[in-house]
């Protein structure tokens, strides 16, 4: 029930930005400053996503630690 809720909330999230760079998109050149904030939040998450599928000590804390 939850991964289902996940997977909603990203297609409603992915749909959102896609109405956003639409719009952005058809009032360029303003529409450049809204475009750039995205990339650049895109690149940030892109970085996390990158770090934390690689990171095995947080892996092995969250296997073996007792909460």
């Amino acid at each position: 029930m939850e991964k289902l809720a996940y997977l909603l909330l990203g297609v409603a999230a992915i749909l959102w930005l896609g109405l956003i760079v639409k719009d952005s998109v058809e009032v360029l050149p303003w529409g450049l400053i809204g475009l750039l904030f995205i990339a650049g939040v895109g690149v940030l998450l892109v970085k996390v996503f990158k770090q934390r599928l690689n990171n095995s000590e947080d892996d092995y804390y969250s296997k073996k630690v007792d909460k």
